[in-house]
């Protein structure tokens, strides 16, 4: 039986180790869903795997973006499924992987985004530009506490998109999201860790950023444009570097702000997918992790058959 194997969970829990363990037990290649991987050049403060730590296998979605490029769901959704189609079509285990919610949503279910109003998208932006993300964020926390709890505050454009559905349909932005019906059959792993580890894991990574040279890396890209792009320039670590090199912040309150960005967008994180039953968790921790994973899956495959 032919299943989709995603990978979800909050930051730095540990899902990577798990796709290239599950990717050698299962003949699998993966299928990236952290939309800040979609962006090239942006390797170190995403925590990207490089190609030694790919170990041989294959990874799909990696690099498809410019900075300037403003991200889109329903792109990311096209490319996406086509990745899949082409991975089971040579007979070997698509895994989905990445921390990114909405994204793993439309890919794995049928769903059709709503649609869009020029005029409405138009004043909502005007607004964005003249007096910044924080108090469109207030509003839609007011509106619609789910969908704010799911987005980024100074994700600027999502922020707007949300708005602009709200006002569209008459109704929260999360109930304009389909009722799950599946378009792949598949099994969904958590995978998470007690809060206290996984703070720790942060501050670490974040350390380990700067360490291998996350400030030349965001240097690099101002030059490319990263300043003008609407999503990849609000990603965690991106834009407080970008205010460091801007002095605005010193290098010691760029990384502080980043740990503390990163922890908060975590705990939205859990709250997204821990309210989705179909999603079985393991503790990344435990020494068995990937056997696991294979157990899970092939638990899913039985099931499948009937």
């Amino acid at each position: 039986m032919s299943l989709v194997v995603a990978i979800v969970g909050p930051t730095a829990a540990g899902k990577s180790a798990l796709s290239i363990g599950l990717a050698g037990a299962l003949g699998g290649e993966v299928v990236n869903a952290d939309s800040m991987q979609l962006y090239r050049g942006m390797d170190i403060g995403t925590a990207k795997l490089t190609p030694a730590e790919r170990a041989g296998v294959p990874h799909h979605l990696l690099d498809v973006w410019d900075v300037t490029e403003p991200a889109s769901v329903a792109e990311y959704q096209r490319l996406a499924r086509a990745a899949i189609d082409d991975i089971l079509a040579r007979g070997r285990v698509p895994l989905l992987v990445g921390g990114s919610g909405l994204y793993v949503r439309a890919v794995l279910e049928e769903f059709e985004f709503p649609g869009t109003d020029p005029a409405l998208r138009a004043r909502l932006e005007a607004e964005l530009a003249e007096i910044g993300p924080a108090p469109l964020y207030a509003r839609l926390r007011a509106v619609d506490p789910e969908a704010a709890e799911s987005i980024l505050p100074g994700n600027g454009r999502r922020i707007v998109r949300a708005l602009e559905v709200i006002e569209l349909t008459g109704g929260p932005f999360t109930a304009a999201l389909p009722d799950p019906k599946p378009w792949y059959p598949s099994v969904q792993l958590g995978v998470d860790r007690d809060t206290a580890v996984l703070d720790e894991r942060i501050a670490l990574r974040v350390d380990l950023m700067w360490a291998a040279g996350l400030v030349d890396e965001v240097r690099e890209l101002a030059g490319r444009g990263l300043r003008e792009g609407r999503t990849a320039g609000r990603a965690l670590g991106y834009q407080q570097v970008l205010r460091q090199l801007d002095g605005e912040l010193t290098e010691e309150q760029a990384r502080a702000e980043t740990i503390h960005a990163t922890r908060r967008f975590v705990r939205r994180q859990r709250k997204w997918f821990r309210r989705d039953p179909r999603i079985g968790w393991l503790d990344a921790g435990r020494s068995d992790l990937v056997e696991a994973g294979v157990k899970a899956v092939e638990a899913a495959r039985e099931q499948a058959r009937g």
